[in-house]
């Protein structure tokens, strides 16, 4: 064990510095919620939640050793550490042992106040408590003070009190065992690669860990254990690449006192692959989708490679040099050790602290312009694979562009018999407009423009994707042919490159039906092709409901409310005329050079982009789920809720 670690004598960790903040209802409902989905990685989730608290107590200097065991049934796993143990005493406010307390409540742990972790990954409190609610069985064992305690759980529901199964017991730790629910997951089977791979990660980001993995049905047992730390784990991902570094020693920092308590390590080396890969951790927790910390580095490396090319009079004339071109072949480690780390979401996916930007970029930026002065063959090399990059994208940007037009004739040859399209192949410029309809279909196509826009009318009932299940979503005529004529593909076929149109237009009449179409194929979106909303190419088209004329001048009004507002101004402006107003029923009944200029041209129309703010993704998850799912009683109570706001009713 590591001279660094910390003997109970030095801490105290007790019943006392576990805080409760609210119960365990909402976890069996909306798992997805906690643990991202029901599919293989909610599964393995399960896993990391359980690993990352026994890491939690390795990275505060508390434990040196993991063991995970994959049980010969393929469904059950055991996390055991060596660490403090959970504590066992009588929670002060809620009676009943501390282990039952964590294990039963949301939002209750020893991470919120710092006085027991300095940092840690699971943060959120309820990881442990999520694993209980989601399984069918789980057993708790804990060594603390010369004994050996265990306490039985079923569903998140204790199934029998605390109890001593064995005293004279050397040492300290804890040992998990659980078994997921197939209720909740599609499948429960665990993939014994999977675990391996993650925990290997662990002990590059902790030198002096050891977690031993045993998968009893394959009879293995093996080891992981990188004293060389991230920069190991960097060598480990060249080799992934298949490709040849720019220069031969990576660029390493690790820096304790950054501001506001944050400490960083990173490490990154320039090759000749031709994309960026940098993989980031806070706490020793997978970041897949990034956030502050990896932006700080992407900033830090932008920035001081820029100002040594200008101090050096590197530049080349007519070259514009990118931040892409910069970190073109970059391969970096970055993991950032924060007190109270921002996630988007349970999962853990990705960091929002602003304040991690920043420190990582400062920091790092001074340091990194350091090395490149003090080492100039190093910093040549880097700078002439920045130059290579650049012109290598300028010469091909016309390249490209032909490729991708032959790219987008190719996919022509499956589409749905109904499109319009377009006849432009670049997806940047072009644009789909889903309708309702074939009497509007028939408007928009002859008021579009035929170079850029394609038009997709809908004939048939658009299902309700939250209910349906995804063969009968598969199955579906509309769904489906909004699927080929996107060109993207879905599920485990999903290629965001293939997308043919950059701006998908839903424009339906404004009116109550109207919406309700539009909401339906948000739904489906939203759940079978979120990276279209993710990535901003998805659109609300807004087309005028009334039509308002008056001493020569037109008005369109998008709603009721509109009308009367620009009612309104007319009386003040022009007192003396009387108003005309036509109301359109739907797009069909406009005609098609009306339909253009309200509705299609780009320079005059309305377009609302569909967007999920970063803080609002839990309320857009129980949104949908509550207005569309199977289940009535949301709905009614929505309905109920805000039946006086709405005076009056298309019927």
């Amino acid at each position: 064990m590591r001279e660094t670690l910390r003997t109970m004598a030095e801490t105290t960790y007790t019943g006392a510095d576990i805080q409760v903040l609210e119960g365990l209802e909402p976890v069996r409902k909306r798992p997805g919620m906690y643990i991202g989905g029901t599919g293989k990685a909610g599964l393995h989730h399960l896993i990391w939640e359980i690993v990352d608290n026994a890491v939690d107590e390795a990275t505060n200097g508390y434990a040196s050793l993991i063991e995970v065991t994959l049980h010969k049934d393929g469904k059950t796993v055991s996390v055991t550490d060596n660490g403090r143990g959970i504590p066992v005493d009588k929670h002060p406010t809620k009676k009943v042992s501390t282990l039952e307390v964590i294990l039963t409540t949301l939002h209750a742990g020893g991470k919120f106040d710092g006085s027991s972790y300095i940092t840690s990954g699971g943060l959120h409190g309820v990881g442990s408590s999520v694993v209980n609610a989601l399984s069918t069985s789980l057993v708790a064992q804990v060594k603390r003070d010369g004994k050996l305690y265990e306490q039985r759980f079923a569903r998140g529901l204790p199934v029998g009190k605390l109890k001593t199964v064995r005293r004279n017991v050397r040492g300290t730790g804890t040992t998990i065992t659980f078994t997921p629910d197939e209720e909740i997951f599609d499948r429960v089977a665990f993939d014994a690669q999977t675990i391996k791979d993650n925990l290997e990660v662990k002990t590059y980001l902790n030198g002096a860990l050891r977690i031993v993995f045993k998968d009893e049905a394959a009879g293995e047992r093996i080891e992981f254990h990188h004293e060389g730390g991230i920069a190991e784990y960097l060598d480990h991902l060249v080799g992934q690449e298949n490709t040849r570094r720019v220069h031969p020693d990576p660029f390493l920092l690790r820096q304790d006192e950054l501001e506001d308590g944050l400490r960083t390590e990173l490490c990154f080396v320039w090759t000749e692959s031709p994309k960026e890969k940098i993989v980031s951790f806070v706490n020793g927790i997978p970041t897949r989708d990034g956030g502050t910390h990896e932006q700080g580095l992407k900033d830090g490396v932008t920035k001081a490679i820029r100002n040594y090319i200008e101090t050096h009079d590197l530049g080349q004339r007519k070259l514009d040099i990118t931040a892409d071109d910069i970190r073109e072949g970059m391969v970096a480690v970055v993991n950032l050790y924060h007190v109270d780390p921002q996630f988007q979401g349970q999962t853990k996916e990705k960091l929002n602290n602003p304040e991690a930007r920043s420190a990582v970029s400062g920091a790092f930026r001074t340091e990194f312009e350091q090395y490149l002065n003090g080492h100039p063959s190093t910093a040549e090399g880097i700078v002439a694979r920045i130059i290579q990059a650049a012109k290598a994208r300028q010469a091909s940007r016309a390249a490209a562009k032909n490729v991708r037009r032959k790219s987008a004739v190719s996919h022509r040859l499956n589409l749905p018999g109904k499109l319009a399209d377009c006849s432009s192949t670049d997806p940047t410029e072009s644009e789909l407009f889903i309708v309702e309809g074939d009497s509007a279909g028939g408007s928009a196509k002859q008021g579009r423009d035929r170079l850029t826009q394609a038009i997709l009318p809908l004939r048939g009932k658009v299902l309700n994707a939250e209910q349906a299940a995804r063969s009968k979503v598969m199955g579906n005529k509309e769904l489906s042919d909004i699927v080929d004529a996107l060109g993207c593909g879905l599920g485990d076929d999903f290629d965001l490159a293939k997308l043919r149109y950059h701006k998908v237009i839903l424009l339906m009449d404004a009116d109550s039906d109207g919406h309700h179409i539009a909401t339906l194929l948000l739904t489906f979106i939203y759940r079978y092709l979120p990276d279209l909303i993710i990535r901003g190419h998805v659109y609300i088209g807004q087309p005028p409901l009334f039509r308002i004329d008056a001493a020569k001048e037109t008005h369109w009004a998008l709603d009721e409310g509109h009308r009367d507002k620009i009612l309104r101004q007319l009386k003040k402006k022009h007192p003396r005329s009387t108003p005309e107003i036509q109301r359109f029923k739907g797009l069909g009944e406009m005609m098609p050079k009306t339909l253009h200029e309200t509705t299609l041209d780009p320079e005059r129309r309305r377009l609302l982009q569909v967007s999920i703010p970063d803080d609002a993704r839990v309320a857009t998850e129980m949104t949908i789920s509550d207005l569309m799912g199977k289940d009535a009683a949301p709905r009614f109570q929505f309905i109920t809720e805000h039946a006086a706001e709405v005076e009056d009713l298309d019927v």
